[in-house]
């Protein structure tokens, strides 16, 4: 993410263009929440189907109110401490000027403020995929309210905050491998350990029930990733940005074609889940690496990132923890390693004059990225873990077991993903349609749910 800083001399004025890009960039991230419920939707079970897609859904409206009654100013306001922001001016959005220019830069702070909404929208969003199948709705609504308030609006700070410890460390995170991936990922190991695993887990099959769902929401993260990162500078007036695109796209490539290859060499076959997942986990990984690296560099960072992703979402079986869509093993590995992989591949020619190992500058900035990778990692699965205690003992988290095994979905929505019957998919209208004639034969079968 570009700093925000003010520049003593040659002040900026307003740029159209660079406004426009970021508008349109803005929109693109939008795009990524539906994207991810996609994603996430295709893969679990029918049952499951719309209570993944609204997990992600209510991000958007949570997420966008608080961000406008405090969660800009905590995340951006004045800095307190290196710790945290705050900016009375910014409660409620009020007090900005229409054309007041966001610190040093040539776009509005309305611009600059949609821009990291839609970063602050996704993040916990990414969450959800790690709880399919077995949390009430209600608590995933103020899980997400206070995690966003406690951990999300702080480590953004830290990050890229003016006055944030990480950001005056020199840690580089172009886009979020930190604040976004490693914190997401964190927190879902964090929830997880907590609420326990699902009824059948590693007994009963947990296939993907949507292929084309799946990949249609690896296609749509992946087209709005360009705005996810090339968008983080800013504007593009040095050509920072057009590397980051280049980049983003050369990464991802690179990760899926790595993950292919390893599942090959390990399952016997190319899948498709193994190239959406390998999609996501280069871009995962170029995201904080993207603006510090050569094209070269985002084959490497890429290809590594894709082999070790394609390892540890394994894990899971090996240590007997629940997570059921990999978050822990795309986000979080793909993100720490995206992040790690700058102290050895930063050129010094993208966004800072920062040189990596293999460039001559020694292990300072690899060191540089452990502190803020190991202490955004401590932090979001400390604190995550405490909430989801605090709630599952106050509110309770899981639902029932039966519900979980007849359908979170029914249990949760009153509604189904797909209409079997003819009825329609919601409860609440299935009584204005006349009964199902009988079906003989395979089609009376009931779907595996």
């Amino acid at each position: 993410m570009a700093p925000a800083i003010t520049l003593a001399a040659d002040a900026p004025t307003l740029s159209s263009a660079n406004t426009g890009f970021m508008l349109i960039c803005s929109a693109l991230v939008m795009l990524m929440t539906p994207g991810l419920a996609f994603f996430y939707g295709g893969m679990v079970r029918v049952k499951s189907t719309l209570n993944m897609l609204m997990m992600s859904f209510i991000s958007l409206g949570i997420v966008t109110v608080l961000w406008v009654l405090y969660g800009f100013s905590l995340a951006f306001g004045a800095d307190s401490g290196s710790l945290i922001g705050w900016n009375s001016d910014w409660v409620g959005l009020s007090n900005i000027g229409l054309t007041q220019l966001w610190d040093g830069y040539t776009i509005p702070v309305f611009v600059f403020c949609v821009f990291q909404l839609m970063f602050a929208i996704i993040t916990p969003a990414l969450i959800s995929g790690a709880l399919a199948d077995r949390v009430k709705f209600s608590a995933w609504a103020l899980f997400i309210t206070l995690w966003v308030t406690i951990v999300y609006f702080p480590v953004a700070h830290w990050v890229w905050g003016s006055g944030g410890w990480a950001f005056e460390l020199g840690v580089i995170d172009f886009a979020g491998g930190t604040a976004v991936h490693i914190n997401a990922g964190a927190a879902a190991l964090g929830v997880i350990l907590v609420i326990g695993r699902r009824v059948g887990f590693k007994k009963d099959p947990m296939r993907p029930h949507s292929l084309p769902l799946v990949m249609l929401g690896a296609g749509l993260l992946w087209f709005g990733w360009f705005g996810f990162n090339a968008g983080s500078w800013l504007g593009n007036d040095d050509g920072v940005g057009a590397l980051m695109f280049v980049n983003t796209q050369v990464a991802t490539a690179a990760a899926m074609l790595a993950w292919l290859a390893y599942e090959k060499i390990r399952h016997g076959a190319f899948t498709t889940l193994g190239a959406a997942s390998g999609a996501v986990a280069g871009l995962v990984a170029i995201t904080p690496s993207g603006g510090a690296v050569s094209p070269l560099g985002a084959i490497a960072v890429g290809a590594i990132a894709g082999v070790l992703c394609a390892m540890a979402v394994g894990l899971k079986y090996r240590f007997n923890y629940d997570d059921s869509l990999d978050v822990v093993g795309v986000h979080l590995v793909g993100g720490v390693a995206g992040s790690l992989l700058i102290g050895f591949f930063a050129t010094g020619k993208g966004q800072s004059d920062a040189q990596g190992l293999f460039y001559g500058g020694g292990l300072d900035q690899f060191w540089k990225q452990c502190a803020g990778v190991f202490a955004v990692l401590g932090y979001s699965l400390v604190a995550s873990a405490v909430l989801a205690f605090l709630l599952d003992r106050t509110i309770g988290m899981r639902v029932p077991e039966d519900d979980e095994v007849s359908g979170i979905d029914s249990a949760e929505h009153a509604e189904t993903a797909y209409d079997f019957s003819g009825a329609g998919g919601g409860a609440a209208r299935s009584t204005a349609a006349p009964a199902p004639a009988p079906v003989a034969g395979a089609a009376a079968k009931k779907v595996d749910a």
